[in-house]
């Protein structure tokens, strides 16, 4: 792949079938929004097929309205051998007035894998601005505070099995 692709925006309307009981977007059509924009993202990345690995963080900030346009923006902030952090951004408006408002955010991480579902490598992501650079940092920071949450969630999954 000549031109690997850091970023991508998914635009279309919230339609009535995305409600929820309160009339509201249902925070599983978001969700499913953004782990659709991720995989654009990272596939556009790698040149490859891509899986979820990791979806957190997710904050929703405010609702969204149907017939609002949406617009699920991704990021690469981070590459690992065969991961990508993507950082995700959703906002939405009124389609007549255009004035975005983020209603939800969080981190996903994508893996590229093989034709046997094996993990299988990456372009290297390698920050130039400051702000990418903030981007990264976060990311590491973050990768960080899983491994330790992920320790102590063991003690759960043990008590599961």
């Amino acid at each position: 792949m000549s031109t690997k692709i850091r970023d991508v925006t998914l635009r279309f309307l919230a339609e009535p079938s995305d409600v929820n009981f309160g009339g509201k977007v249902h925070g599983g059509a978001v969700m499913k929004w953004v782990d659709l924009a991720a995989y654009a993202c990272a596939a556009g990345w790698s040149g490859k097929y891509c899986i979820t690995a990791y979806a957190g963080g997710i904050r929703f900030v405010q609702p969204i309205h149907v017939g609002n346009l949406v617009e699920v923006s991704a990021k690469i902030i981070y590459t690992g051998k065969s991961s990508m952090h993507i950082a995700i951004d959703v906002q939405a408006s009124d389609p007549k007035e255009r004035q975005n408002r983020l209603t939800t955010h969080c981190i996903v991480i994508m893996v590229a894998v093989d034709e046997d579902g094996k993990p299988t490598s990456v372009p290297e992501w390698t920050p130039t601005t400051a702000e990418d650079i903030h981007l990264q940092e976060s990311a590491i920071k973050l990768m960080e505070m899983r491994k330790t949450i992920g320790e102590q969630m063991e003690t759960h999954v043990k008590h599961l099995k």
